[in-house]
């Protein structure tokens, strides 16, 4: 299989189902009025304003539209063809690209794939309240399709989404916790950060891997297993940008330079399996660099070097391929297809691996 041409053909594909019902420009005949119609005025200039332009211009900005791409696969999978499909995978894309507005936010960043965050150009009022939007407007397709959905399958659909959005917020909350120092940030296990991680970055594959499922008509425990190996992607994905971000030029460019996570003193896996394996001046050197939230890439440099000379980066590797690896031999077992097998595997190994 080829992951990459597969990425982009499907990104065009789910681009177009996401203009379905978010359009770049609202106008009367949009499925949103159709679900719910107001009942005074349209207020279209506003709308587009305030929510249509800053999501079309988070959107326009790329990413590898994996987790749709992901959620295709698995109902593929399952036996389901894309047109079924399709609609329905751009709920947990949309939401990923509402959690990057509102990071931002939080972080104090300055850009997001190579321009500025989407608060610096739409200011914080209307960001805050467009990534808000991101995280229910991409539920519309269930609103509108319900009739071919069962009750079950509707509630089923339903309760994985409420619970991976609460998941969302916890992992957001420790990860906020620890890098801004409210928390004791400098005693964690790497059991914290997978927890973290779990939440945060391993939900919205989560999400995606269990709705893809149950539309599909899985059974539980299919629904379990698939979601599990989802969420091992999702953390090793994002063990590999904290990788990246250290150690690629491209890569960290978009984000504001080599180190941005040491400049947002982030405790990843990276600096917790570090604080673990250093002592005295290199211990207390990196805590202090961290805590700086400083923009010199001497600083920077200096941080990254301390990491590397405790062999964080080998051990960040094999632990995302490990975990995978795991997951993967539990789901496998139940998937009906060699096809599917050797497709879903390419698929995660690839995401694992990549270097941009």
């Amino acid at each position: 299989m080829d992951v990459e041409r597969f990425l982009t053909e499907k990104a065009l594909q789910i681009d177009k189902a996401i203009e379905e019902y978010i359009p770049r420009k609202f106008t009367k005949d949009s499925v949103l009025f159709k679900v719910n119609p107001p009942m005074y005025s349209y207020g279209l200039e506003p709308l587009n304003k305030a929510i249509a332009d800053p999501i079309w211009d988070m959107l326009d900005r790329g990413g590898k539209r994996w987790r749709p791409a992901l959620f295709l696969l698995i109902c593929e999978a399952l036996g389901k063809s894309a047109d079924y499909c399709l609609d329905f995978s751009i709920i947990p894309e949309v939401i990923h690209n509402g959690t990057l507005v509102v990071d931002d936010i939080e972080d104090s960043s300055e850009l997001r794939r190579g321009k500025p965050c989407t608060y610096k150009i739409f200011q914080l009022d209307i960001s805050v309240n467009a990534g808000n939007a991101m995280y229910y407007l991409p539920l519309l397709p269930l609103m509108v399709q319900r009739e071919k959905l069962s009750p079950q399958v509707q509630r089923d659909v339903y309760e994985v989404y409420v619970q991976e959005m609460i998941n969302l917020s916890m992992g957001q909350a420790m990860d906020i916790a620890w890098h801004r120092g409210i928390a004791n940030a400098d005693e964690l296990s790497e059991e914290d950060y997978l927890q973290m991680c779990a939440y945060k970055t391993g939900t919205l594959a989560r999400m995606a891997a269990k709705i893809a499922a149950v539309l599909s008509g899985a059974d539980r425990p299919l629904v379990e297993k698939l979601g599990r190996f989802a969420e091992s992607i999702g953390v090793a994905f994002q063990m590999q940008d904290d990788i990246l971000d250290l150690t690629g030029v491209e890569f960290a460019a978009k984000k504001g330079g080599v180190g941005q996570d040491i400049t947002e003193g982030k405790r990843t896996l990276l600096v917790i399996y570090t604080l673990k394996k250093a002592k005295g001046a290199d211990r207390a050197r990196l805590i202090e660099i961290l805590n700086m939230h400083t923009s010199e890439q001497a600083l920077r440099d200096e941080a990254i070097m301390l990491i590397q000379k405790y062999g964080a980066f080998e051990h960040v590797k094999h632990a995302a391929e490990g975990m995978v690896a795991e997951s993967w031999s539990e789901a496998e077992k139940l998937l009906p297809t060699p096809l599917a097998k050797e497709k879903l595997k390419a698929f995660a190994e690839f995401l694992i691996k990549r270097n941009n």
